[in-house]
């Protein structure tokens, strides 16, 4: 669908997510997509990138993208000063809850295949038994035992089945454990657990109020389920073409792929 965005939105806080959103094939951002952003900075927008990677699986974007703004990052539970490289704000995973989490899933619908991505901004990403990781540009440690994900604070779980699609997942996993932590598709392949009240909007609204800007004045760009409450916190939300239908049915807009420089086409139709 597309409508008219309100005019007290365009110079007001642009919301990004990175996989399947800004970024292209290879962890790239299109020159495109780069000038769009910097004409609507120019105007007077602040841009927060907001992505379900910990700090240290997006530091080398913000980097080749010269970003010094504010980055949510962790599903929400990490806001990140990528000026200063340090943690503003950071929730950490309760980790006998993510165990009686898990428990509670495998009981439902047997074994499932674990991640963790640890605490701060050098921490590394476990992978445990028969995990598969699906983005190998990501630094990940093996773990021979599930016992040693949990060695040092965490702030999400990452979970694979071996049958269930990432929907069915998602859906079992919210059934069984959703009044304990928060449940969420972030990818293909990747249905999440952060801790309970943790997402995208919590963290954008946290990084938002930094920078003295609500939710009123936002407009934010996603693609998959996680970005559900992100658009529920904004005043506008933008869906890519390829974005998840779920996301889709509650967007107030639909633009092209992230291939096709979806972002870059809205902001420069609002920016010129």
């Amino acid at each position: 669908m597309t409508s008219a965005l309100p005019q007290a939105l365009r110079h007001a806080l642009i919301a990004t997510d990175l996989d399947g959103t800004l970024l292209r094939a290879g962890d790239t951002v299109s020159a495109r997509s780069y000038q769009a952003l910097a004409t609507a900075r120019a105007a007077g927008a602040q841009h927060i990138i907001v992505t379900g990677r910990p700090v240290p699986q997006v530091r080398h974007v913000l980097d080749d993208l010269g970003y010094t703004g504010l980055a949510v990052c962790g599903q929400g539970a990490q806001v990140y000063d990528a000026a200063r490289g340090s943690l503003l704000h950071s929730v950490s995973m309760d980790r006998e809850l993510a165990e009686v989490a898990l428990g509670k899933i495998e009981a439902e619908i047997g074994e499932v295949y674990v991640a963790v991505n640890q605490e701060g901004v050098d921490a590394e990403m476990l992978i445990g038994p028969g995990y598969r990781m699906w983005h190998p540009h990501l630094p990940t440690v093996r773990v021979a035992r599930r016992g040693d994900l949990w060695a040092s604070p965490i702030n999400k779980v990452l979970l694979q089945h071996p049958e269930l699609d990432d929907d069915e997942l998602t859906r079992v996993a919210r059934a069984v454990v959703g009044d304990l932590v928060n449940v969420t598709m972030a990818g293909e392949h990747t249905v999440e657990l952060q801790p309970p009240g943790i997402d995208k909007a919590s963290g954008l609204a946290r990084a938002a109020a930094v920078l003295g800007v609500g939710g009123e004045s936002a407009i934010a760009f996603g693609d998959m389920p996680n970005d559900v409450p992100m658009f529920a916190w904004a005043a506008w939300g933008v869906a890519m073409a390829n974005a998840h239908r779920e996301l889709i049915s509650v967007a107030d807009e639909v633009t092209l792929s992230n291939e096709a420089d979806g972002i870059a086409v809205v902001l420069e139709r609002l920016f010129g």
